[in-house]
């Protein structure tokens, strides 16, 4: 760090040029300032944009060429002669897309000019979905971005899993301001999308932070580095002067779910130059119920499922007890139920902050980051008071019990960077930057069932930490007057990351082990450890660091005026498992003024996480009054080389995109991109496979009845189409109609299973599978394939009007029907949720330029996923009626709500 810091000293030191600042403000042609305008100097990456008032401020030297882009109005350029500039643009539908730099170091362009497809969504356009959080609002903005509530559903219950193309949460890269962001904590292992994953929380960072939010789709990781096969989310921090408040109101048709989030971002200047945006948000959500009436059902195919009771296995004795205690009438549940399934309860805050000081000699220190705290109020599993139960307490619980598992999960982030641009043009950025999640987990309300009335009722679960430390030099150049070519930008750079994952065990009860083995475990054949999530042993403790260096290099070059063609390459070097290359080439050729081809190749790469190969998991059970227990191995068990297991390496994958773009007038342009990603040696979570029945294992693992680990088993091939469209014309002075559609379809196969090494198979008949028909299924079929957006905003005077249709295509769960000594049959069944349409609409208000109230509602006609077959053993008996498994749409209902927005 040292190192680093005398190098940023040295280089802020060094003299390049003298630049002034440029200020000035941005109007409409009915006199009114314009917020958001988009100030780039031409040929290079740097730029601003004008705060609430439309005024904004630039560094620039005489000579350069300020371009003005703004969605609906003409784009002009401006020569700079003076240091104050003020300018009128004229409202256009021609300007139907905003300049950005993401997937680029080269000149700021359209997204119709990219050789890649972007989507650009501003601030407003989160706002106006009506979701409180950013995820969801991404969700019914973008065609390929995926991210659903979940509901008793292990580590998804604090951090949504948002995906790209129907891949991996962990295949999408996340940056803030061009930089990476960290990472959540704490590996996904239940069963639903993102099994064995790691996500990058969104939710933690406020849309009202947020300038806009570039979604690129196709792969980067030569650009940006390992993470972007499926692409990059970039969320751009507001640098505005001047301040706007929030707040919104909602609830659910079932008059639940009701919750407020209230926000203010505020920007002002330090002295004469600097500028700082500040941003503090907070939510208070209710938790929403859509659990059935809690009915016992045979379950298909799986005879030793008996009647499950709440007090007995005998369903007349447990009718008349529960009729006895009034919780039913005869015949019938009635509304008895036993848990709650729906989104959790959460209490959450924000807080970011965006800086901007120019110094002597041209150089200006920025620094952005945030903080985010949020508590969530998950739920487990319903226990029953049945006394035979290897998880009841009747001791404690004499009506049986509901596992409450609150969690908070906290992030910090911070860069600090120097940047300027010298006399001779190069672009110099250099910056250093810390980021880390942790996730506290308790269970309460809950018991250790093999200490029986001695249990505690409330048990620390422990703690999940990750860190993660960048720090990076970037460099560019736009060659003004190239020979032989319009245009030729050169970058390159070098970063060094450190990331650090901790394993912080909690209360000695919670464990399955050690003192965590009450007496009754074996007398009684009670489990131990903490019921709904048990707690991180003491022997799983881990504390574990890795570091990273990559160099990277990219060219980009308009050829011609109609010809443009890009290149990227880089390499890393991890320090548990080597080196690795990437690289990318781009091209887009217009073929008039209206219509241009693009294309790209993508030759990326997905190092295998910290939290994948260093996590340490552990669970027990009791089996005919003998302690049984599952282990999560970290990659580091020596033990799995003997059975022939390598340690995962880097997933590598080609990425093919062939698209179409075109502007047809003024009013009217489109984009169609197809797609191809070839993901090789994917990293997954296997089955659990028994100890008892797999011949190599046991004497590997004695006391161990499963093992479970990460591996490179499988490959995958994702094949799709995104299409979007966007639709603009005033119709008056006063009025202005805009539309949209965009859609998605896609599909991801599994083309490639490993066959199970040798060493791990020796001895056992029966062929061990690593993953299963379930795994597969959440690999292929759990997201929609299809995804429709259309919308339809008329603005009249200060009304305005919003209409948005959504549809979700069909997905497929699968669950076993019976367990298997080996846990290799593909003894399965499934059941597919049909497609559904979603509307939304809201109407807004502006009583004056500042002051605006919008009423509205999400999913007006209550649109709902099929239910479960209420013979599935995934229904569990009405606790469950909407899919853990798959990724749909939610299962919530209509949503009402009414926002209040203040500029000041």
């Amino acid at each position: 760090m040292k190192k680093q810091f005398y190098l940023m000293v040295v280089l802020f030191l060094a003299s390049f040029s003298s630049f002034a600042q440029v200020s000035g403000k941005v109007s409409s042609t009915k006199g009114e300032g314009l917020p958001g305008v988009n100030v780039s100097i031409k040929g290079t990456n740097k730029g601003a944009s004008t705060d609430v008032n439309g005024d904004f401020k630039v560094n620039a030297a005489q000579g350069d060429v300020l371009t003005f882009s703004f969605i609906g109005y003409k784009n002009q350029e401006v020569k700079v002669t003076a240091t104050n500039i003020n300018i009128t643009l004229e409202e256009t539908t021609s300007s139907l897309t905003e300049i950005v730099v993401i997937g680029s170091r080269g000149l700021a362009r359209t997204d119709v000019d990219r050789p890649v497809p972007v989507d650009v969504l501003s601030a407003r356009e989160l706002r106006a979905t009506g979701q409180t959080e950013l995820g969801q609002q991404v969700q019914f903005m973008s065609p390929s971005f995926n991210s659903t509530k979940n509901g008793i559903n292990g580590i998804a219950n604090y951090a949504d899993p948002a995906s790209l193309k129907g891949l991996s949460p962990d295949q999408m890269l996340v940056l803030i301001n061009g930089k990476r962001y960290h990472q959540f904590a704490a590996v996904q292992t239940n069963v639903t999308v993102g099994k064995g994953t790691v996500v990058t929380d969104m939710n933690a960072i406020p849309s009202l932070a947020l300038e806009r939010m570039e979604v690129l789709r196709d792969g980067a990781a030569a650009q940006y580095g390992s993470d972007a096969i499926a692409g990059i989310a970039n969320m751009v921090l507001k640098k505005s002067t001047g301040g706007t408040s929030t707040m919104q109101y909602g609830q659910t048709s079932k008059r639940d779910g009701s919750g407020y989030t209230i926000g203010m971002n505020y920007g002002f200047a330090l002295g004469k130059t600097a500028t700082l945006n500040l941003t503090g948000s907070w939510q208070d959500v209710n938790g929403t119920d859509r659990s059935d009436v809690y009915n016992p059902q045979p379950v298909t195919g799986v005879p030793a499922i008996g009647y499950s009771g709440i007090y007995s296995s005998v369903k007349a004795t447990d009718e008349a007890l529960l009729a006895s205690r009034g919780y039913w009438g005869t015949g019938t549940y009635g509304t008895f139920k036993v848990g709650q399934y729906g989104s959790n309860a959460m209490k959450s805050g924000q807080l970011f902050y965006n800086l901007d000081v120019p110094l002597k000699k041209d150089w200006t220190l920025y620094s952005f980051g945030g903080m985010s705290h949020k508590k969530v109020f998950a739920q487990a599993f319903f226990r029953t008071a049945i006394a035979t139960s290897a998880v009841s307490n009747p001791d404690l619980y004499p009506n049986g019990y509901v596992p409450q598992l609150p969690g908070v999960s906290v992030d910090y982030s911070t860069v600090a960077g120097l940047k300027k641009t010298s006399a001779s043009g190069w672009n110099i950025d250099l910056s250093t930057g810390y980021g880390t999640n942790y996730l506290d987990q308790n269970a309460e309300n809950t018991s250790n069932p093999s200490m029986g009335a001695a249990s505690p009722k409330n048990f620390y679960i422990g703690r999940v930490a990750f860190g993660q430390s960048l720090s990076e030099i970037n460099v560019s150049k736009a060659i003004q007057n190239p020979n032989a070519v319009k245009s030729l930008n050169l970058a390159f750079g070098a970063q060094y990351r450190v990331d650090d994952f901790h394993l912080t065990p909690g209360d000695d009860a919670a464990s399955p082990f050690n003192d965590g083995v009450g007496p009754l475990a074996v007398t009684r054949g009670k489990t131990p450890g903490s019921q709904g999530r048990v707690g991180i042993d003491k022997n799983d403790k881990t504390d574990i660091k890795r570091s990273n260096v990559g160099i990277y290099a990219d060219i980009e070059s308009d050829i011609t005026k109609n010809f443009l063609l890009a290149a990227a390459v880089r390499y890393e070097n991890y320090s548990d498992f080597g080196g690795n290359v990437s690289g990318k080439l781009a091209s887009r050729l217009k073929l008039n003024e209206k219509f241009a081809i693009r294309g790209s190749i993508n030759k990326g790469f997905r190092a295998p996480l910290l939290q994948q190969i260093a996590n340490a998991a552990s669970t027990s059970t009791v089996q005919s009054g003998i302690i049984t227990s599952t282990k999560q191995l970290p990659s580091s068990d020596a033990r799995l080389a003997q059975v022939g297991i390598e340690a995962p390496k880097p997933e590598t994958s080609w990425n093919y995109n062939l698209g179409l773009t075109a502007q047809l007038g003024e009013s009217f342009l489109f984009t169609v991109d197809a797609y191809q990603i070839d993901i090789k040696d994917r990293i997954i979570i296997t089955e659990n496979l028994r100890v008892t029945s797999i011949v190599a294992l046991r004497p590997l693992f004695p006391g161990f009845n499963e093992i479970t680990f990460f591996t490179n088993q499988i490959g995958t091939q994702t094949k799709g189409i995104d299409f979007v469209a966007s639709y603009k014309k005033s119709i008056s002075p006063k009025s202005r109609l805009t539309g949209s559609l965009a859609f998605t379809v896609n599909e991801t196969k599994i083309v490639d299973v490993k066959a199970t090494p040798a060493a791990l198979q020796l001895g056992t008949k029966t062929p061990v599978i690593l993953i299963d028909t379930i795994s597969r299924g959440l690999i292929e079929t759990s997201q929609p394939h299809t995804k429709i957006l259309g919308s339809i905003v008329y603005s009249i005077g200060n009304l305005t009007l919003n209409v948005r249709g959504t549809y979700f295509g069909e997905t497929t769960a699968w669950e076993r029907l019976s367990r298997p000594n080996t846990g290799t049959t593909n003894f399965h069944q499934a059941q597919t949720f049909g497609g559904k349409t979603l509307f939304d609409a809201s109407i807004a208000y502006n009583f004056t330029k500042d002051l605006s109230l919008t009423i509205g509602g999400n999913n007006i006609t209550d649109v709902y996923p099929d239910k479960i077959n209420k013979s599935f053993a995934s229904y569990t008996n009405g606790q469950v009626p909407y899919s853990r498994t798959v990724n749909q749409f939610g299962f919530n209902g209509a949503y009402y709500y009414t926002s209040v927005m203040l500029n000041f």
